[in-house]
C-alpha cells in the first residue's frame, strides 16, 4: 500500500476514495461525479485533476472515455494491492499472548545497500518492531505477509523467518517491545483518532450526528465538532465522515501490528481505536456508499 501521502491531502483522499468506492461502481467513474464527491470533502476541481495525475503515475488509475463520457477505470493491476489493503484496514486482528511470534532475519552486503533499505522500509511498513540490525519481529500473523514482500523485493533468498513463542528477554518483555516499537508514537496515532471521531460516534449512538461538509483539509482537525442531534446522517453526510474517517485511520493498521497485551503498557488506547473504527463502519459506510452510487449515476 502507498503511504507516502499525508492523511487529509488531495491525493490521499483520492486513493482512499478509490480503496473504498472503485471497485463497488464497476471499476469506472466520470469525471464529473469524482470532482463532485471530492468537492464535498473539501477538495477543489484542479487539486483533484493533480491527484489524479499522481495516481495515475503511481499505476492506479487509467483515463478511460466512454462514449462522450470522460471517465477514468481502475487499472486492474492495482486491484490485489487494494484487496491485500482491504484486510489489513478493515480486518485488524490482535494477537494473543499463547500465539507465537515471527522473526525475520536477514543479511545483505553493502552493494545491495538500496535493498536493504526497501527491505527495512517494508518490514517497517507491514508493522514488524527492530530487535537488532538484520533481526526484526512482529506477530505470527504476518507470516505470509512478508514472505510475499520478501517474494517482490527478490530476497527471499538472503533471509529466514522464524515462528516462535515469546522471546526471553533479560528485563520484562514489554520493556523490550518498548524498545522495538515506537509505542509511544503509535500510541499518539490512537488518542488522535480518538480524539477526531470518539464523540462523533457517541452522537450517533444517541442522536446521530451531522457529518460536517469539510471545506479544506484544516476544517477536517474539528470533525468531531459538526455534529446534529435530529436524524441519522444522511447518505451525503455519512460519505464524507466515512471518507474522512478511513484516510486518517488507513496508516494505522501498518503500524499497528496488533500487539499481546503482554507487550503493551497500561492503558493502551490501542482497542478503544480498533473498536470505534468498526463501530464507525457500521454506521457510516452503506450510506456512504449509497451516496456514491447515487452521484456516479447522475442523479
Amino acid at each position: 500500500m502507498d503511504l507516502d501521502h499525508t492523511s487529509g491531502s488531495p491525493t490521499s483522499l483520492l486513493r482512499t476514495f478509490v480503496g473504498l468506492h472503485l471497485r463497488d461502481l464497476g471499476g469506472w467513474i466520470r469525471v464529473a461525479a469524482l470532482l463532485d464527491l471530492l468537492a464535498a470533502v473539501g477538495v477543489s476541481n484542479s487539486s483533484t485533476r493533480s491527484a489524479v495525475s499522481r495516481l495515475k503515475g503511481k499505476g492506479l488509475l487509467i483515463p478511460d472515455k466512454r462514449g462522450t463520457v470522460a471517465g477514468y477505470r481502475l487499472d486492474p493491476a492495482a486491484v490485489t494491492d487494494l484487496e491485500r489493503g482491504d484486510r489489513r484496514i478493515f480486518s485488524y486482528r490482535g494477537q494473543r499472548d499463547d500465539e507465537p511470534w515471527c522473526l525475520v532475519s536477514y543479511s545483505l552486503p553493502e552493494v545491495d545497500r538500496s535493498k536493504r533499505v526497501q527491505l527495512r522500509r517494508a518490514l517497517m511498513g507491514l508493522g514488524f518492531g527492530a530487535v537488532i540490525d538484520g533481526l526484526w519481529i512482529a506477530p505470527g500473523h504476518l507470516r505470509a505477509e512478508v514472505e510475499d514482500a520478501l517474494e517482490t523485493l527478490e530476497v527471499r533468498n538472503r533471509a529466514t523467518i522464524f515462528l516462535t513463542q515469546t522471546p526471553l528477554t533479560a528485563e520484562p518483555f514489554a520493556q523490550a517491545a518498548a524498545r522495538w516499537w515506537e509505542l509511544d508514537t503509535l500510541a499518539a496515532r490512537h488518542t488522535e483518532f480518538l480524539g477526531l471521531y470518539e464523540h462523533s460516534a457517541s452522537r450517533m449512538e444517541s442522536s446521530a450526528p451531522k457529518a460536517p461538509h469539510a471545506e479544506s483539509s484544516a476544517s477536517h482537525a474539528t470533525v468531531a465538532e459538526h455534529t446534529g442531534s435530529a436524524m441519522q446522517p444522511e447518505p451525503r453526510q455519512a460519505f464524507v465522515l466515512w471518507l474522512r474517517c478511513v484516510d486518517d485511520w488507513k496508516t494505522i493498521p501498518y503500524v499497528d501490528p496488533g500487539l499481546p497485551p503482554s507487550a503493551l503498557p497500561a492503558n493502551w488506547p490501542g482497542m478503544r481505536s480498533v473498536e470505534l473504527f468498526a463501530q464507525l463502519s457500521r454506521s457510516l459506510a452503506e450510506p456512504a456508499r449509497a451516496h456514491v452510487r447515487e452521484i456516479a449515476a447522475g442523479r
